[in-house]
């Protein structure tokens, strides 16, 4: 939206209407945890009992562990902890009546958990990133894999539409070590305005680069198996048909593109656990057999290289893994379904994870991304450093061997990205609660809130000036 529609909307409606909303969620999400609270209070003759809920949480997360980072018996007895501590739990709360007293304590925190996240959404500027109509492309060249995706690009007819749209499209050839850099050169050379990719993310990020170098638009056709970038653009990761959209009726955004050594990244570099695992030839076939057979070497020091990492303002020392990102995620877990809310922030995000046993895996179960095992930061350069002569990279999902320092940058608004006119957008990730500000907004305390109302009542005031001159 531009400056007169923002306006126009905070006029119509009021500078409070989105903070007075923000206010009585986060007031609301405190009484859901009185309710809480006064559930727990109902049941004060067994204490001990519900305090066991959080205990049996600790030891599911100390059993994981064990049997993650241990082998044979030690293994088999932590995955036995890890089902047998929650379940134990449960039939205790069933014979002891307190059932319903846990269910409606659940029920009272989910609800306030739901309201804090809806209020602080709500304290948000629009953040969606800006884009500009452009003409539809005269010569574009899309090259795609036939394998990627489980052949997508034959079941859905991707080369028959691009053709019929008026772009060229090149196949990467299953029988040779196909180089798209070199394809992708030799398409600007032959007069190439656009360069697309239907594939993964790995081959989306090589073309990238060499879009970014010419100034050419870039266009992603959601034809990968996990298309977390396509996601990250808003684009239908079912149906890679309508990403051909973009040909015909586009938008142009400009979004920031990640460098490791060299090479450009459009999603993530990945150090450490992760990165030694997918280096293994029997990873792709057997992705849970082979991470389970090499954990335990990996989680005790006793495999992969040592590593540390330096940021703008901060130094790690020994992170089992570190995940650098073209732009931060929402949360810690960009592995299970985690997204970024934008890809034109000019930084990096860095996730940084050391788990040194038991104890601290417990603390993990309790506190997810708040325990002090995880690290989360922005940088606008990360240098990985090690005493080995070269280290693991998984980049994009691409498995690397680089050679230490290894730095990791971001070119801010480097890539111009043809998009659909229409397109889903992204899946909303609610943010990480922080109730300190959940507690100032609902009593009228936080500075984000009185800032907000100040700009929204300086605007206001400003357009009735104009009026009225």
């Amino acid at each position: 939206m531009n400056e007169t529609g923002t306006t126009r909307e905070t006029e119509r409606h009021g500078p409070d209407k989105g903070l007075g909303s923000a206010r009585a969620l986060a007031r609301l999400a405190l009484l859901c945890i009185a309710g809480a609270v006064a559930a727990v209070v109902a049941g004060t003759g067994h204490w001990f009992v519900l305090l066991l809920g959080l205990a049996g949480l600790g030891l599911a997360g100390a059993g994981l562990w064990w049997a993650l980072a241990h082998r044979g018996f030690a293994r088999l007895l932590g995955a036995l902890l890890a089902i047998a501590a929650p379940v134990g739990v449960l039939v205790l709360y069933a014979v002891s009546g307190l059932w319903v007293v846990a269910v409606v304590a659940l029920a009272a925190w989910t609800a306030a958990l739901g309201c804090a996240r809806s209020a602080l959404r709500r304290l948000r500027k629009p953040h969606g990133m800006h884009t500009r109509t452009v003409r539809p492309p005269r010569r574009a060249v899309l090259i795609m894999n036939p394998k990627s995706g489980g052949g997508k690009v034959g079941r859905y007819g991707l080369v028959e539409r691009a053709e019929a749209l008026g772009a060229r499209v090149i196949l990467l050839a299953l029988d040779t070590d196909p180089d798209p850099v070199a394809l992708a050169r030799q398409a600007v050379a032959e007069g190439a305005d656009l360069l697309g990719v239907a594939g993964g993310d790995g081959t989306q990020a090589l073309v990238a680069g060499v879009a970014a170098e010419h100034g050419l638009p870039f266009m992603v056709v959601t034809a990968g198996t996990r298309n977390h970038f396509a996601m990250d653009l808003g684009l239908d990761r079912d149906d890679p048909v309508s990403s051909l959209e973009a040909l015909s009726d586009g938008v142009e955004l400009r979004v920031d593109l990640g460098d490791i050594a060299g090479r450009p990244f459009v999603n993530t570099a990945s150090f450490g656990t992760y990165a030694h695992i997918v280096q293994n030839p029997d990873y792709r076939d057997a992705k849970a057999v082979t991470a389970l057979d090499q954990l335990p070497d990996l989680l005790a020091g006793e495999a992969g290289a040592e590593l540390s990492a330096r940021t703008d303002e901060e130094r790690l020392e020994a992170p089992q893994a570190v995940l650098v990102s073209n732009n931060p995620y929402a949360r810690a877990d960009p592995l299970t379904g985690g997204r970024r809310e934008r890809l034109d922030t000019g930084a990096l995000g860095v996730i940084a994870v050391r788990v040194g046993g038991a104890v601290q895996a417990a603390e993990l179960a309790l506190l997810g991304e708040r325990a002090s095992g995880i690290t989360t930061l922005t940088s606008r350069s990360v240098v990985v450093e090690s005493d080995e002569e070269t280290i693991p990279v998984a980049v994009d999902g691409e498995a690397l061997v680089l050679p230490p320092p290894v730095v990791c940058t971001i070119r801010p608004g480097a890539l111009r990205v043809r998009v659909p006119r229409e397109r889903p957008g992204a899946p909303y990730v609610a943010p990480t609660v922080d109730w300190y500000r959940v507690m100032r907004l609902a009593f009228d305390l936080s500075p984000h809130a009185r800032e907000s109302h100040d700009q929204a009542t300086s605007s206001r005031d400003k357009n009735q000036e104009q009026s009225d001159d």
